[in-house]
């Protein structure tokens, strides 16, 4: 039965993505066209198909494999607000699940995407109709060679993400920056029991970039009470509960500065988010004790 279900599932979300990709790209070539009123509005047409394209891998879920899904914290969210969503990651599950819970709730979830990646085939030009935003950071040893790009990674950062001052986003930052496996854990030596250590750059990169303009912190936990799946455990159904819990905080002041060359900022700020990160490691420990 398993066998069917995921065979199923995986034929579904096939046809769903290739049908909702395709105006998407459309969208992208479209907007390729210099004209700002046409670019917006393609921007949004690609962003309407993305949420169908959610709500439809929602509905797959709930016909093929479904599951429990125990959320909290979602009233104080607005559907037309600017986010910065941080999650701790375990599968490429935690993917469908923060689309699912978050689907309508506030702004499609976009990622910081190398600028590499908009010179992907295909794919790049459909992030850039999605307006994904793409980060340019410049290397240490880039820095050496030339100390006047000091800065100028997060001056375009800045330029990229001007269209975000009148368009609401949620901007999403696995703060862990890969997966967690007992082995990575272990090779970390993290001092949290079921997390990796957080990674303070990416997220300071993109307080910095875009702090003026994210209204709210959106901090997530997730927690799989059967254990972490993967994405074949997932559209087999074998999945039959997930436990998300969501807090919104408010942007401090405290959280934006230049962390790469204020050192003051740069302990303060990792501070921070260690304490952020045990409170989340306490409240995976008390879910996984209700089970």
């Amino acid at each position: 039965m398993s066998l069917i279900r995921k065979l199923l599932s995986l034929l579904l979300y096939t046809i769903n993505t290739i049908f909702w990709f395709v105006p998407i790209f459309i969208c992208g070539l479209i907007k390729l066209l210099p004209i700002p009123l046409l670019q917006k509005t393609m921007s949004l047409v690609a962003k309407w198909c993305a949420n169908k394209w959610v709500a439809c891998n929602s509905l797959s879920q709930n016909l093929i494999a479904p599951y429990q899904l125990n959320v909290s914290g979602l009233d104080e969210l607005k559907p037309k607000d600017w986010y910065l969503v941080i999650a701790n990651h375990q599968s490429w599950v935690d993917i469908l699940v923060l689309q699912r819970v978050f689907h309508n709730k506030i702004p499609f979830l976009n990622f910081f995407l190398k600028k590499e990646l908009l010179y992907v085939p295909i794919l790049g030009l459909a992030w850039w109709a999605l307006d994904f935003p793409f980060m340019t950071r410049t290397s240490k040893s880039q820095l050496k060679k030339n100390p006047k790009l000091r800065g100028k990674d997060i001056e375009t950062t800045r330029k990229a993400c001007e269209k975000f001052k009148t368009m609401p986003v949620s901007i999403v930052n696995f703060v862990e920056g890969t997966r967690f496996t007992e082995y990575k854990h272990s090779k970390q030596k993290s001092p949290f029991n079921h997390l990796l250590k957080p990674k303070a750059g990416g997220i300071a990169f993109v307080m910095q970039a875009m702090g003026e303009q994210i209204s709210k912190v959106v901090n997530v936990t997730i927690h799989y009470p059967e254990g972490v799946p993967t994405f074949a455990d997932f559209i087999a159904g074998k999945v039959k509960s997930v436990n998300v819990q969501v807090e919104v905080m408010p942007v401090s002041a405290n959280l934006i500065g230049d962390y790469s060359n204020d050192p003051e900022f740069r302990v303060r700020f990792q501070s921070e988010l260690n304490t952020l990160w045990q409170a989340k490691d306490a409240q995976i420990a008390e879910l996984a004790n209700k089970q």
